[in-house]
């Protein structure tokens, strides 16, 4: 494949910090004058992940039959660079078939999570495999009704993993391997894993590891998974699917569907350690399967099916319209790029005083509640 001139920029789920804000290049924001074009198409095989992308390849994975395949496309035309198969197969009947989880990049390697297990470590360029570990067996755990879900995090000279629902006394469920080796530096956690990709974030002025378990949200060491603090968060089904949002220096944000809603939290550094305490609670936004994006203060996202914006220190909501399905949300130069849940693609400004939609084009056709990825300009 042709080599990127441009630094990697988009190597991890939802950008280089997670929370879905493009700032790589100004992006174009007149559809009507000049609407995106389309540069290719491609067949894909089925799941929910989305791509990251360095050094001209676009890097997923899928499900083609009986096996998962996690895969490299030319950016520039769309053609399969690489195909690394391995027999793995997760299908349920709600969600439907393939591998949830967005691989990562670093350093000239990939790191993959397929939906049963199966955590791999290839030569991005290549496809060559380096190493792998099956983490349920590795880790006495039962898989997620709906998957293993998130996205490994590289962490210093580590990449962290989680794995599904531990079983027993040995059970463990976040996991620590040496990212270069694969050989293990630590296990911990026997709570149930949740649906979120773990995030390295600085709250409090502390270094720490965001980490979503069924019933938890954690504030995590890195170097040695001790749990920092820990608050209360359970959704129905155990369905904890949007990321969690830094809306400040010691501020975050959870939203969940299924009649949850959002809260707003402070953490607090007591002489007892860490301390969240709560700020406000509603039900404007329950993000289902996507998850919100902030700008100027303010929170976009899906309350549900219908975009909603909110102010991130008080959680009053500023306005609710538009309909999106159960869409993904990106921020670029002020706008809000969203992939609607039937593949429509619409541009809305992200503005507090009200809902702007000042485009709207069919995509991709099917449902659609996988992340897209924006780099160098391209969708």
């Amino acid at each position: 494949a042709p080599k990127s001139t441009t630094p990697p920029y988009w190597t991890d789920f939802r950008g280089p910090r997670r929370d879905g804000n493009y700032t790589e290049q100004p992006i174009n924001i007149d559809w009507a004058k000049s609407p995106p074009k389309l540069l290719w198409k491609q067949p894909v095989g089925g799941g929910y992940a989305s791509f990251v992308i360095a050094d001209g390849l676009a890097f997923t994975i899928e499900q083609r039959r009986e096996q998962e395949a996690i895969t490299a496309y030319e950016v520039e035309t769309g053609r399969e660079a690489w195909l690394h198969a391995y027999p793995a197969r997760f299908d349920e009947p709600m969600g439907g078939e393939g591998p949830r989880a967005t691989p990562t990049w670093h350093e000239g390697r990939l790191y993959s999570l397929g939906g049963a297990g199966s955590f791999r470590c290839l030569e991005a360029s290549t496809g060559k495999l380096l190493w792998q570990h099956d983490l349920l067996k590795e880790n006495q755990c039962a898989n997620l009704m709906f998957a293993l879900s998130s996205s490994p995090l590289i962490v210093d000279d580590t990449v962290i993993v989680q794995a599904g629902d531990p079983q027993g006394r040995e059970g463990r469920m976040l996991i620590a391997y040496h990212k270069v080796t694969g050989a293990l530096v630590w296990k911990t956690q026997e709570d149930k894993a949740a649906y979120v990709s773990p995030m390295l974030v600085t709250l409090a002025g502390e270094r720490q590891l965001l980490i979503h378990t069924a019933r938890h949200l954690l504030g995590v060491s890195p170097t040695d998974g001790t749990t920092l603090w820990r608050f209360p968060w359970n959704v129905d089904y155990d369905n904890t699917i949007a990321q969690p949002i830094l809306t400040g220096t010691n501020r975050l944000v959870l939203s969940a569907g299924y009649g949850t809603g959002a809260v707003g939290l402070e953490l607090l550094r007591t002489d007892k350690g860490l301390l969240p305490r709560e700020l406000w609670r509603n039900k404007f936004l329950k993000n289902k399967f996507t998850s919100s994006v902030l700008h100027a203060g303010h929170l976009y996202g899906l309350d549900e099916d219908i975009l909603v914006c909110l102010d991130a220190t008080t959680g009053e909501r500023k306005w609710k319209d538009g309909r999106y399905g159960y869409g993904q949300v990106l921020l670029a130069s002020g706008h809000l790029v969203i992939l609607c849940g039937n593949g429509d693609l619409a541009l809305v400004k992200a503005l507090p005083e009200q809902h702007t939609e000042l485009a709207r084009l069919p995509a991709i056709k099917g449902k659609t509640w996988n992340h897209p990825a924006l780099s160098g300009g391209k969708l």
